[in-house]
């Protein structure tokens, strides 16, 4: 970041730590509050995901926002931040977090800053050297947004209770796909490949206002990328997550904020993907929007036969950065020699509900892994989660190869060793819970 830039920075900050504290510290039961902001650009903006795409963006689809889902018990706070980005990459993650950290008064490991991993967003980038001046001006101007986005969701906070329900959802596919050459040899690419493993479950969590059966917030996960749109696209839109969560929030009606997250879907693609625009041909429902209605359809369903929600739940929250074995990206496994990769790993709970954050592109049999040997009866999984690490395949992929092998800076065995480290760090929260 230029010297300019960073004081630009440092002042806007200043100025929102200024402001007097608004929030605090509650001792009676459950409060949680929700908001949301626009973050759409007001400018054209080099579009994020596909390197083949270089020219700015040429209008709006659906309008991008950030959603905030604050919880606070007995003084412990934890904050979910839906944003409809690709991902914090071009080292956006650490000052976005800190704006908020210090405006907001939180502790590291209260802030999940997930991104839902749109390829139809800006490119996040603080730095003129690498990124377009116009994309530079936007992300200085998100770092204002999420600070207030966040502090809404924490003056909004009341008594709430709790609901968690599971449902499925088609709309993912496995995509790494076998293909044969003339010589019958096979290798990977990035296609659609139904044979193989895939998380269709969809995460649903439902925020009432106590004493009453008033909706505040409707928080889902489901994992797939978004990248229904592909890099021939040029407007902006939130994709597959992004018009769900738009969807929902036209459905259940004013007030209601319905934050997306993106779970285990490194290798995982929208059914319908890299299109190269909404097509409406003769009645033709683009795939997007199909794709985005039917997910939030599903989660609707899942609202309407959720069980009576709790009304309390000890708050934990544990944040860590694992060095895990890595390999220099665009290159077969290295030896034990190479350098260590670093992935952020962010775990809380809300009573029996547990949140996993992970800080990259993680394929969908870690979270499987994850949620099957969790020790709490829901275990949301949040990918794109306070870091961008890239590709996180599993041992039985690099043999195979394929792109996500191939750009990942993890090596074999990186799968294994995160698993057990987000075990470990599930069962001190439980501990620490009863």
């Amino acid at each position: 970041m230029n010297l300019r830039l960073f004081s630009a920075a440092c002042v806007t900050i200043a100025v929102l730590l200024s402001s007097p504290p608004v929030f605090r510290a509650s001792a009676e039961g459950l409060r949680a509050g929700t908001a949301k902001i626009d973050i759409t650009p007001d400018k054209p903006v080099t579009l994020a995901g596909y390197a083949s795409r270089t020219n700015l963006s040429r209008g709006v689809h659906d309008p991008l926002s950030a959603r905030a889902t604050a919880f606070e018990q007995d003084g412990q706070r934890m904050v979910l931040l839906s944003l409809d980005l690709l991902g914090f990459y071009n080292g956006t993650a650490e000052p976005l977090r800190e704006a908020i950290l210090s405006a907001c008064r939180l502790q590291p490991s209260d802030l999940f800053l997930s991104a839902i991993h749109t390829h139809s967003a800006p490119t996040p980038s603080l730095d003129l050297q690498r990124g377009h001046s116009n994309n530079v001006e936007y992300t200085r101007s998100l770092q204002g947004k999420l600070v207030e986005v966040t502090r809404q969701a924490l003056e909004r906070m009341a008594p709430m209770q709790v609901g968690v329900g599971s449902g499925s959802s088609p709309v993912g596919a496995n995509r790494r796909e076998v293909v044969r050459d003339n010589s019958g040899n096979t290798r990977i690419v990035l296609g659609r490949n139904p044979s193989l493993a895939i998380d269709r479950e969809v995460q649903v969590l439902k925020l009432t206002r106590s004493g009453s059966d008033e909706l505040a917030g409707v928080l889902f996960a489901y994992a797939t990328h978004s990248t229904s749109l592909g890099p021939r696209n040029y407007l902006i839109s939130g994709d597959v997550h992004g018009l769900a969560a738009q969807f929902l929030e036209k459905h259940l009606g004013p007030g209601v904020v319905a934050p997306p997250f993106a779970g285990a879907s490194g290798n995982i693609d929208p059914w319908y993907r890299v299109l190269p625009e909404f097509n409406t041909t003769n009645g033709w429902i683009p795939e997007p929007v199909l794709l985005g209605t039917l997910l939030g359809e599903e989660v609707a369903h899942v609202l309407k036969g959720m069980r009576k929600p709790a009304t309390s739940g000890a708050i934990k929250t544990a944040i860590k950065t694992v060095a895990l074995p890595g390999k220099p990206r665009g290159e077969a496994p290295a030896g034990a020699t190479a350098p260590a990769t670093p992935l952020v790993v962010t775990v809380g709970c809300v009573g029996d509900t547990a949140f996993v954050g992970l800080g990259g592109e993680i394929f969908t049999e870690i979270g499987l892994a994850i949620k099957a040997a969790s020790p709490f009866p829901h275990t949301f999984i949040l990918t794109h989660c306070n870091g961008a690490a890239g590709y996180l395949p599993i041992r039985s992929a690099y043999p195979e190869g394929g792109y996500e092998v191939q750009s990942s800076s993890f090596a074999p065995g990186a799968d294994e060793q995160v698993i057990e480290e987000v075990k470990r760090m599930l069962a001190e929260l439980r501990k620490a819970h009863n």
